[in-house]
């Protein structure tokens, strides 16, 4: 028996902007950000959980706050029972009625249950000495099923529902766990698109992509047409005509422009566009996905919750559906869009890049493709070579796929030194 004893947070910031990486149409100067949190407990085995929100810069501090207003509802607790049943504490988290008038059930503050929500999960899986993504696939049908809460969701997904397709992966589990171990997780690279970039970069950076074995690139548009018709012009010359080179407009158009614009790069090719709107207009993602079919619409890094996603795939203004992890509240929420997307039988291509965002998303896919989908075709996660010595357990790429995790937990946890050095505004980088 054990309880938990306190949160430990901190505002950690890279300044990205120096170099211009991460940037986009809408964020022309990110600097990489984490809202983090270490759960400490009371065991023996001295084991901890790690969990964050990601952001840009301005703004971190007030996600850390958001954080460490959670830490009541916790401090105190036995971890054993909080571990037992994370169906029930993602509840209790969420269904809060004073927090959740801040929301509900979106913005920072469940943001902040997400890195909660987490960590949690980091420290189950070091507890079980497993990966996350391997802790979740042996779960059985029924314990993933009651992890998920089907209020608002119930018309596309019922817990009947997704108990039946947990249970039609049952079968193979074994033999995509040897497959997964063997050959990862097909991963496509952001690296070379960044706005801020010049056209020596650009060329550069796609012919790493090739060497490096990744089956997709993506290109930041939407600031200026001409500009992105040749930048894109640049890299379709270096990847060659079937190459497929995705679009990324990070929400910049209103829908008439998303559609005119989109149009416009048509003759280039697309693989997708990516948020071509705002997150919340789910109406205007569908008609945009009509106007520029069969240039499928990517969306979901910024969608606030299960409920939006739910109405993406109900008006068809998703074909690729993008899940962040540490977006909506955490692990119990991804895992219910995750059943959306399969009874929907749409492809899920996470979002990362961010600070740990890779390290953080892999397990869900990971998860996905054992125990859900069963499939990995039409199927990536977003890679993005940054900052990734940071962690205790880094993102391994090979010929332009993701290594499967071994370590137990989340991957999750930074190193301490780079909390240290990166901690705004005092920690050592910053001073200087």
């Amino acid at each position: 028996m054990s309880t938990i004893l306190e949160f430990r947070t901190q505002d950690i910031r890279f300044p990205t902007s120096k170099s211009l990486d991460g940037s986009d149409a809408m964020n022309t100067d990110p600097d990489y950000s984490a809202a983090y949190l270490e759960i400490v407990t009371d065991a023996r085995d001295g084991l901890t959980g790690h969990g964050f929100v990601f952001t840009i810069g301005r703004g971190n501090d007030i996600q850390v706050a958001a954080i460490q207003a959670l830490e009541s509802m916790l401090v105190g607790e036995n971890v054993e029972s909080v571990l037992y049943d994370m169906g029930t504490t993602w509840k209790r988290l969420v269904h809060d009625s004073q927090f959740r008038w801040l929301g509900p059930e979106k913005g920072v503050m469940h943001m902040a249950i997400g890195a909660v929500v987490n960590a949690l999960w980091d420290l189950k899986a070091k507890r079980a000495g497993v990966p996350l993504w391997l802790l979740l696939a042996r779960m059985t049908p029924e314990q993933l099923a009651d992890l998920v809460d089907y209020r608002y969701i119930s018309d596309l997904i019922s817990r009947e529902e997704a108990v039946e397709l947990f249970s039609s992966q049952l079968s193979g589990r074994e033999s995509r766990i040897e497959h997964l171990l063997a050959e990862g997780y097909p991963g496509y690279t952001t690296s070379p698109g960044w706005l801020g970039y010049d056209d020596a970069k650009l060329t550069r950076l796609c012919k790493q992509a090739l060497a490096d074995g990744f089956g997709q690139i993506k290109l930041k548009v939407g600031a200026d047409l001409e500009d992105d018709k040749r930048r894109f012009r640049i890299a379709r010359e270096v990847m060659g005509p079937n190459y497929p080179i995705a679009i990324d407009a990070n929400q910049r158009w209103d829908v008439p422009q998303a559609i005119e614009w989109v149009n416009q790069l048509r003759e280039f090719d697309p693989a997708w566009i990516e948020e071509p709107t705002s997150p919340d207009d789910v109406v205007g993602h569908a008609t945009i996905a009509k106007a520029v079919a069969p240039i499928r619409v990517a969306t979901g890094e910024h969608a606030a919750s299960r409920v939006t996603f739910k109405q993406l795939m109900q008006l068809g203004g998703v074909q690729v559906v993008q899940i962040d992890a540490a977006r909506v509240a955490g692990v119990n929420e991804n895992i219910a869009i995750l059943l959306m997307a399969r009874k929907m039988g749409l492809p899920v291509c996470p979002h990362a890049g961010g600070v740990g965002l890779c390290e953080a998303v892999q397990h869900l896919s990971m998860f996905d493709y054992v125990a859900l989908s069963g499939t990995m075709e039409g199927r990536m996660i977003e890679y993005v070579d940054h900052l990734h010595e940071h962690f205790a357990s880094p993102v391994v790429m090979r010929n332009g796929r993701y290594q499967t995790p071994s370590k137990p937990g989340s991957s999750q946890e930074m190193l301490l030194r780079s909390r240290l050095d990166f901690e705004f505004p005092n920690g050592t980088e910053w001073r200087s």
